[in-house]
């Protein structure tokens, strides 16, 4: 991951490293007259996980509904494996949306499909998939995650962690190069975060998926990340190893926020 504040001279992608997959250039948002994103510059290589920590309203959710084309910038460009997701068409952002997957803090499940279908849907109707392939690929997901008799089921039958866990697995079902994970437990009673938790640092830890996490759980930030990028007033003002920044931060802005919720 890299950070770079210097203003970009030309509207086309900038030249990149091969690994590198995530690219964010000068790019500004504001909702109204707060100023979410300022000029924000960072990249982000592939397989790599990086988590996001910083107060609220900082812009971290921001830059994941970005990713996913939910809100657009003001100014500036995103890439994503050397594609252009701003500026670019529509089509341009289907294509690119195609391979990223994102897990919401509430887990937007549709309440009159079942688990098996709710996994089966995205890659059929945006992939293509045979029904048959995708719902061979979705029974193996739901047995990764714990829920292999779960698939026949309503979400409403379910717990919150195992909707969750059905979430996780339908963003996995589309086989992304990136996974957007967006306070993954804070809809959860807190009994049920520990084993949505432990999936997610399984995944971390056993595939080669760009993980882009936004989290309070500084133990699971330590757990799974390589790099940590401290955001304050929309820019990114520290970064480093998980073990520098819970250690020894450098900015004193760093070590107030995490002076209040370690």
């Amino acid at each position: 991951m890299s950070t770079d504040q210097t203003p970009s001279k030309s509207p086309s992608p900038s030249p990149s490293p091969s690994n590198e997959l995530i690219r964010f250039e000068n790019v500004s948002k504001r909702f109204g007259e707060n100023t979410v994103l300022d000029n924000l510059c960072f990249s982000v290589d592939a397989g790599r996980h990086v988590t996001l920590i910083g107060p609220s309203g900082s812009g971290k959710t921001t830059i994941l509904r970005m990713l996913m084309t939910l809100e657009r910038p003001d100014t500036g460009t995103v890439d994503v494996n050397g594609d252009r997701l701003f500026p670019a068409t529509e089509q341009q952002r289907r294509e690119v949306r195609k391979q990223i997957g994102m897990v919401f803090q509430q887990f937007n499940l549709f309440p009159n499909m079942s688990v098996l279908r709710n996994i089966t849907e995205a890659p059929v109707r945006v992939l293509g998939l045979g029904r048959d392939e995708a719902e061979e690929r979705a029974r193996g997901l739901l047995d990764l995650v714990g829920l292999a008799d779960k698939a026949g089921a309503r979400p409403a039958q379910l717990s919150g962690g195992q909707q969750q866990r059905v979430a996780i697995a339908r963003a996995l079902a589309m086989r992304p190069k990136v996974l957007l994970l967006d306070e993954v437990t804070s809809a959860l009673d807190p009994e049920l975060v520990a084993g949505v938790l432990d999936l997610l640092r399984d995944i971390a830890r056993t595939t080669d998926i760009t993980m882009l996490c936004v989290t309070h759980e500084m133990n699971f930030a330590r757990d799974i990340s390589d790099e940590v990028l401290m955001f304050d007033s929309g820019r990114v003002i520290e970064s480093g190893p998980p073990e520098r920044i819970f250690s020894e931060p450098e900015h004193e802005r760093t070590r107030e926020f995490l002076g209040a919720v370690l």
